[in-house]
């Protein structure tokens, strides 16, 4: 949990954007758009672009030489590859990153299968690792329980990953509450000094986004839609 030592609504809109992994995920975004919105991202500050492994040697141009990084997200959004699979998108060489979001099989945390995901995540874990780079784990939270929510976060604190995420913003199927307050606490409280939490899916308002800085939360995935809007540049 991030210790605070001011108030979100008395931050700068640069310090409240160092808490944002801009979201340029959309399946159907063309080339202009995904590197239109890394721009965008890299001038507000933004901590992370996250962006699909595809486009990575696209975007790296962009965040060269700036305080954003590149943020692949790896086997998004179901999180069924294989380990093998998941390891070989996280040791792609490039030095624009330092942190890498990886999704769980939440369908295996759905079935009890704990062993399993652990030591999925713990091959993840490793891989980044080895490049120096922090590895979150999505556990798409709105697809379980809050018991599986809470075994998953041992999940990934036994196999030493960095962050502990809620949501992917693509589940389909179940209701979409994303990042809520409450789903929050419940990750805190499970991971303590063990993880940091990111928060993702649903973060659409300045005061969602405010009292989730304000909880101790360390990062934030937004959608473009929404960066503007959480830190009051819509004016």
């Amino acid at each position: 949990m991030k210790k605070l030592t001011k108030k979100a609504a008395e931050m700068t809109t640069k310090e409240l954007a160092a808490y944002i992994d801009y979201s340029v995920l959309k399946p159907e975004f063309t080339e202009e758009q995904i590197i239109e919105l890394t721009k965008d991202g890299v001038k507000l500050g933004c901590a992370t672009i996250c962006i699909n492994p595809g486009y990575m040697e696209l975007c790296e141009p962009y965040v060269k030489g700036t305080d954003t990084m590149l943020c692949p997200v790896t086997d998004f959004p179901f999180g069924t590859s294989s380990t093998k699979s998941k390891v070989e998108q996280i040791v792609a060489k490039y030095d624009t990153v330092k942190e890498v979001d990886v999704v769980a099989n939440f369908g295996h945390i759905r079935a009890g299968k704990y062993a399993e995901v652990t030591a999925d995540i713990k091959a993840c874990v490793d891989a980044a690792h080895k490049y120096g780079r922090e590895l979150k784990v999505i556990f798409e939270t709105d697809a379980l329980t809050e018991e599986q929510v809470r075994k998953a976060c041992h999940c990934a604190m036994d196999a030493g990953a960095d962050f502990v995420k809620t949501s992917t913003g693509f589940l389909t199927g179940f209701d979409a509450h994303g990042a809520t307050p409450e789903i929050i606490k419940v990750m805190q409280e499970e991971v303590g000094d063990k993880c940091k939490v990111k928060g993702s899916g649903c973060i659409r308002t300045r005061e969602h986004f405010l009292q989730l800085i304000d909880m101790g939360i360390d990062r934030m995935g937004v959608g473009y839609r929404s960066v503007p809007v959480v830190l009051d540049l819509d004016k």
